[in-house]
């Protein structure tokens, strides 16, 4: 496939852009400052562009079948609520172009129903993670918001705790649940989006990940 990938130099966006590569797409990846991307590839071309702006998204979606999202907030109080407001300039984009599938990141927290959870979980740590984070997960709720709307085939990927260490190759999913476990590597998030591009029984859903 031909793939945007949104926030390509970002903690999970460096490995949705190896990954796609190593499995053979072309990648056509949005960053501010080409220079941040250190990968090299015949497959892919780097787009210096603003991801929160639908003209710049608009320019890179040329042939694209797909688009990939690792946007997020870069701390506590970001201003720009980035998750939110790229979803809102992806979509724009992606209606004006014809693109129709987009996978994002989320996180695990914005789960608010418990569901395939435990009890310390759904108790205790998530009102927990919502009062320390709760401008973070505000506008990832707001991101899924802009998706449920769209009329688009989207996906939400929601993990718990992200952890930099290499990537397991394997993970736990469940739909409208989750996550189960209490933490999962940022390659292995990225695996499991790439991975759902191309699974119809996720389109239209919030997904749990953990390793």
């Amino acid at each position: 496939m031909k793939l945007t990938i949104l926030g390509a130099t970002g903690g999970v966006g460096r490995y949705l852009v190896e990954h796609a590569l190593a499995d053979g797409h072309r990648v056509t990846a949005v960053v501010r400052d080409p220079a941040r991307l250190l990968v090299r590839d015949e497959n892919l071309t780097v787009v210096r562009g603003n991801a929160l702006d639908a003209a710049a998204v608009k320019t890179a979606l040329n042939g694209a079948d797909a688009v990939l999202s690792g946007m997020g907030a870069s701390s506590r109080r970001d201003p720009l609520n980035p998750a939110s407001t790229s979803a809102r300039a992806a979509t724009e984009a992606m209606a004006a172009t014809g693109v129709r599938r987009i996978v994002v990141v989320s996180a695990g927290p914005i789960n608010r129903s418990g569901a395939g959870q435990s009890f310390a979980v759904r108790r205790v740590f998530s009102p927990l993670l919502w009062a320390f984070l709760r401008d973070v997960y505000t506008d990832l709720e707001r991101m899924e918001g802009v998706l449920r709307e769209s009329g688009l085939d989207w996906i939400s990927v929601r993990p718990p705790r992200l952890l930099d260490k290499p990537g397991l190759g394997h993970y736990r999913h469940a739909i409208e649940a989750g996550p189960s476990g209490a933490s999962i590597p940022r390659a292995d998030v990225a695996r499991a989006m790439l991975d759902f591009l191309t699974e119809p029984a996720t389109v239209g859903h919030a997904v749990g990940v953990s390793s």
